[in-house]
């Protein structure tokens, strides 16, 4: 690990560093990983790069004009220079495809995982002294999530909305405000729910399981996600899903979650008439949701990220097969993570795994991180 003792807390000097004088120190290596989308352009070495999504193409309003050119082409010239693109959804990898034209052959699909030992069912114990400290009420649909457009929470709030007052829980929006949020609390205004819709803010990541298992439902009607990562991490904690049935979303609920269109609040209204009132489906949301979620693993996702690696540097004559005296153990496979046979592959993917977690908290932050406020989501 070598950090740069160059500032880089502004966009424009990240971006510097990103583009001149990283390429200049960096040392002999086998293979460059560009982990957000943009690689040095004058970098002659093996690489791979991944891209969490396109939403500076399809949400460009968010961008300065020339932030968007920056992020457009530089990700483009990326993606047609890497040897192979990592998505970490199907439905990215086909965006990745129509919108800048790479080549299908060329990507790789690595899911992303989360920490079991972090998102899990908490003990009642622990989540009734939670609702305590937080004045929580006793039942609440919760959403999680930067308040922004693409959220599509102008929509939940009218089909909400359109529920009687005895059918209603309180709604909780957790979340710090992005951009363009006008629209969110002009709807709460004009629908009257001030009482019944309160927006709780930014909260640290170490308290979201515990307001995932506070929940009664988890509803995320966002109409674009890479991935789409509070799905996983609520249904990883047995709380019951509703969700869009756009971009990756389907891909991370499966039949698990109840995927609803994002553009028509009627069958939002039904949904939560019925999840209020259903305690069995809500049952079995709940253990479908669990298994659901023991598919995704940080482990999955480096083997699948190692096997891309293999991809890019065996044309080089530099596979990933060499023995190592000092053979580390590995961890026990689940039945998604294949198990590799020679210690370097196995130290490999415990390195991965750890970058895999520490990109979890910037990957859909990355556009941000390069040209404008960091967000969590």
């Amino acid at each position: 690990m070598s950090r740069s003792r160059f500032d880089t807390s502004s966009s424009w000097r990240r971006i510097l560093w990103e583009q001149v004088l990283q390429a200049r120190q960096l040392r002999q290596f086998d293979l460059y990983h560009a982990m957000a989308f943009v690689a040095p352009l004058y970098l002659k070495a093996p690489m791979v790069v991944t891209v969490y999504d396109l939403s500076f193409l399809l949400f460009p309003e968010r961008l300065s004009a020339a932030r968007r050119w920056y992020l457009r082409n530089f990700t483009a010239l990326t993606c047609r220079r890497a040897l192979r693109v990592l998505s970490i959804s199907r439905s990215t990898a086909k965006d990745l495809t129509r919108l800048l034209g790479v080549n299908p052959d060329n990507i790789d699909v690595t899911p992303l995982g989360y920490d079991r030992s972090v998102f899990r069912p908490l003990p009642v114990s622990v989540i009734e002294q939670f609702a305590v400290r937080q004045g929580l009420p006793a039942r609440f649909w919760l959403f999680v999530g930067t308040l922004e457009p693409r959220k599509n929470l102008a929509m939940l709030l009218r089909a909400y909305a359109r529920l009687p007052r005895s059918q209603r829980l309180p709604l909780l929006l957790v979340g710090g405000k992005g951009w363009m949020t006008d629209d969110v609390f002009a709807t709460i205004e004009r629908e009257g729910l001030q009482d019944s819709v309160r927006h709780v803010g930014f909260v640290p990541a170490a308290d979201l399981p515990l307001w995932y298992n506070s929940a009664e439902a988890f509803l995320y009607p966002s109409i674009y996600e890479g991935f789409g990562l509070p799905v996983l991490e609520a249904m990883a904690c047995g709380t019951p899903v509703v969700t869009a049935d756009v971009s990756s979303l389907p891909e991370v609920a499966g039949d698990a979650g109840l995927c609803l269109p994002p553009e028509d609040s009627e069958p939002w209204t039904a949904a939560l008439v019925n999840i209020k009132q259903d305690l069995d489906w809500r049952e079995e949301a709940r253990e479908r949701g669990l298994e659901r979620a023991g598919r995704f693993s940080w482990e999955r996702t480096a083997a699948l990220t190692l096997d891309s690696y293999r991809k890019a540097l065996a044309p080089h004559g530099l596979p990933l097969d060499k023995q190592e005296s000092d053979a580390i153990p590995q961890a026990q496979p689940t039945d998604q993570t294949q198990s590799y046979s020679t210690s370097v592959e196995q130290e490999l993917i415990m390195y991965t795994t750890v970058l895999m977690r520490q990109s979890r908290y910037h990957s859909c932050a990355s556009a941000a991180d390069h040209f404008a406020s960091a967000e969590r989501l």
